[in-house]
């Protein structure tokens, strides 16, 4: 591990980090060693360029707001962030410079990171004078892969959502699937593209994806299945209301319009301003942002789910009790049932084809 990088950064947030990307990786704890190595390593850190498209700077914020560690030894000594628009001092043409120069002399060793939607109807997204969409096809065409970073650049996100007057589109609908990896959150978590980018020099190579494009490490599993309000939802204690002692009791929020059920993301475990908390953790409940069809599917936010999926069977929050019984009655068998109600009977998430990449 190099002294440049212990000046920095303690050895104590350094370690912590290792670990947090780990548990991320779906790795156990052996792997922390390799972890570290690869970070720091710093020969071994493809350049990154991160293109803020149309959108509200909201993942720019939430990377920025990373302090396991701060974002400054994350930029300078973690990822080797060659251009940013919000943090680079560099503007006009001194700026597009490092772009050109990086695509011209680091074909296929660089990596783009997305942010934001791509407008298509022309004047709607300019960057130096070129359409937004010019822009992504030029500066992602050497890349080594391209990070869609957040749920518009993923798949539309809000400015996506009907009517959508610039007809927006997400990253993988102006350059194709074959190397875009979709990071969707509104906004993404931090640790979702530090792990990505350690999976790589890991393995180097891309990790699997499912049939959306998403690393199946971080969105395979149902947020439902993690969340620790599952028991009290398998045992029939849910929020009523907001604002009453059931929430501060972590009562399940299903009824109140918690999207869980229907959401796969690593949320509960990785959660949010490090590791701090997460929306269900404030008693907001899961909105589904990371999800396709966001938001227009998942509106409106706090309106409850029609049905929830329970195996191969679905039923409301209402009947859960009685499926589960009835589950018995008809055989399904004594190991299902108890399935169900550890948290393993939900639908497994169909990740479809699955990318043959790195584990």
């Amino acid at each position: 591990m190099s002294r440049e990088l212990f000046h920095e950064i303690s050895r104590r947030d350094f370690l912590k980090l290792c670990a947090t990307v780990t548990a991320a990786l779906g790795l156990s704890e052996s792997f922390i060693p390799r972890v570290a190595e690869a970070l720091a390593a710093s020969a071994a850190k493809p350049p990154l360029l991160w293109l803020e498209m149309g959108s509200c700077s909201g993942c720019s914020t939430s990377f920025l707001n990373s302090d396991a560690p701060d974002i400054a030894n994350v930029v300078l000594n973690i990822l080797s962030v060659r251009y940013h628009e919000t943090i680079m001092a560099a503007q006009g043409e001194m700026a597009e410079k490092v772009i050109e120069d990086t695509v011209k002399n680091e074909a296929g060793k660089y990596i783009v990171v997305i942010e934001g939607v791509i407008p298509t109807k022309p004047g709607y997204g300019m960057i130096a004078g070129k359409q937004m969409a010019d822009v992504l096809k030029e500066v992602s065409g050497k890349a080594l892969a391209v990070l869609a970073v957040g749920s518009c650049a993923s798949f539309g996100g809000i400015p996506g959502a009907s009517p959508n007057p610039g007809g927006v589109k997400p990253v993988s609908e102006i350059i194709g699937k074959e190397k875009v990896v979709n990071l969707p959150g509104c906004p993404a978590n931090p640790i979702w593209l530090l792990s990505t980018v350690t999976n790589y020099l890991l393995y180097k190579s891309l990790p699997r994806l499912d049939r959306y494009g998403r690393p199946l490490f971080i969105y395979e599993q149902s947020v439902h299945d993690n969340c620790p309000r599952r028991a009290s939802f398998d045992e029939g204690r849910y929020v009523e209301r907001f604002g009453q002692p059931e929430e501060k009791a972590d009562y399940c929020l299903v009824k109140m319009g918690c999207k869980g059920p229907e959401t796969y993301s690593n949320c509960p475990q990785v959660r949010w301003n490090g590791g701090k908390n997460w929306c269900i953790g404030s008693g907001a409940g899961c909105i589904g942002c990371v999800e396709p069809n966001w938001p227009d599917q998942f509106s409106p936010f706090y309106d409850r789910l029609p049905d929830i999926k329970l195996g191969s069977v679905r039923t409301t929050a209402d009947t859960v009790g009685a499926v589960l019984g009835a589950a018995t009655v008809v055989g399904l068998g004594a190991h299902a049932v108890v399935s169900v109600i550890q948290g393993k009977g939900f639908g497994k998430h169909d990740a479809g084809e699955k990318t043959s990449k790195s584990e």
